[in-house]
């Protein structure tokens, strides 16, 4: 956040010709605290807030003035002189009349600090305005997570009825998203209550379908229907989650965090909570199309060969163990799992390729896995796939 305001203020990503000339005194202030003056330049940014209520207009004004006073509070506050600091992003709203952008962060930093000095109640008044009376700025969002955090190990359950308090009338607001969040991780982890927990982390996606914590929410909402023993909650809501993967032909494509998770994910409940092993073949081997670049493609071509044996197909899951050990002979699966899998079920121990031979390509084991049940049975099967392995 570090100068943020005077970015602005000084026209540095404006590239029109017609840009109006920054505030000298801004300027100056920016130069003499590089240099380490720190009173000169405290004393330049209390020049910058007198004069820039001269510029024109008033929404260029509001960023100057704005600038000018973060930038004493933001020096203040690398000084050490903490105090100080607290009181100047305190009076920031008064001082700007209350403008949005700047107010919520001054009472942000204002409680950030209060709480660091040990002042509790300041500190919580600070942070609880910021929310209540600016809630459609990022920081209210910062304020929520920093009440979550320090309140949890005090009162849980009075912040919970805090929180809830504020979910309807702030309901329409940027900050609704995150009053629900902290509610679902207080039901879960203070309250133990995992069906209020994920009822609330269902209503992100549905209240507010833009919201950055939409995604997290739908991962979530999965892993406690899991918990819940609701293998059908938990896929659809890992669906919801992959149906929104989009690809922009010919301008990239947009991915969340948790897709490739939630790929990996669907194929495991299909399989250990749904009994629907084709299912969970078929989701694991989507995940290296869908996403080729996701580090989990190893795990999907483990998990593969797990589900073949469960299905009783021996040959075809001895050929994925042996795709595995030539695909990605450095695997964490190769430690112990996948040499463990191949003994249990009889498959025939590969040996080492020669020193600087090079490994199946990509596109080779994709079509490997793609005939995995279809090739003949006596490739890399067991002389006796009925035979039993080693224990």
């Amino acid at each position: 956040m570090r100068r943020l305001w005077l970015a602005l203020a000084v026209g540095a990503a404006a590239p029109a010709c017609s840009a109006p000339a920054p505030l000298p005194d801004l300027v100056s202030a920016e130069r003499l605290e590089r240099d380490g003056k720190t009173d000169e330049a405290l004393a330049a940014y209390r020049a910058a807030q007198v004069d820039c209520q001269k510029v024109k207009p008033a929404r260029r004004r509001r960023e100057v003035c704005a600038s000018a006073l973060l930038g004493e509070a933001q020096l203040l506050e690398d000084a050490g002189r903490v105090d100080d600091a607290i009181t100047a992003y305190a009076a920031i709203p008064s001082r700007t009349e209350l403008d949005p952008p700047p107010s919520a962060q001054g009472l942000y930093r204002a409680g950030v600090l209060s709480l660091e000095r040990g002042a509790d109640r300041d500190a919580w008044t600070y942070l609880w305005r910021t929310v209540t009376d600016f809630p459609d700025e990022a920081f209210a969002g910062d304020a929520i997570a920093l009440l979550l955090k320090d309140g949890r190990r005090r009162d849980a359950r009075a912040l919970w009825h805090q929180f809830a308090d504020l979910v309807e009338p702030l309901g329409d607001t940027a900050v609704a998203d995150n009053l629900l969040w902290a509610l679902a991780d207080l039901a879960e982890h203070e309250m133990g209550d995992l069906r209020a927990a994920r009822e609330l982390y269902d209503r992100i996606p549905t209240e507010h379908p833009d919201s950055g914590l939409r995604d997290d929410a739908r991962w979530h909402g999965a892993r406690l229907s899991r918990a819940l023993g609701d293998g059908a909650g938990a896929a659809a809501r890992l669906r919801a989650l992959l149906a929104t993967r989009e690809v922009a032909l010919g301008a990239g494509s947009y991915f969340s965090i948790w897709l490739d998770d939630a790929q990996l994910e669907l194929g495991k409940v299909l399989r250990d909570d749904l009994g629907d092993l084709d299912g969970a073949i078929a989701a694991f081997r989507q995940l290296p199309e869908d996403y080729p670049a996701s580090i989990l493609d190893d795990d999907a071509a483990y998990e593969i060969a797990v589900t073949l044996a469960a299905k009783g197909d021996t040959a075809a899951a001895c050929r994925q163990v042996a795709r595995i050990a030539s695909r990605w002979p450095d695997s964490r699966y190769m430690l112990e799992l996948t040499p463990a899998l191949g003994a249990r079920l009889g498959c025939p121990v590969a040996p080492p390729p020669p020193a600087g031979a090079a490994t199946a390509t990509t596109d080779d084991a994709d079509d490997d896995a793609a005939d995995d049940d279809d090739a003949p049975a006596d490739a890399g099967a067991p002389a006796d796939p009925g035979a039993p392995g080693p224990d």
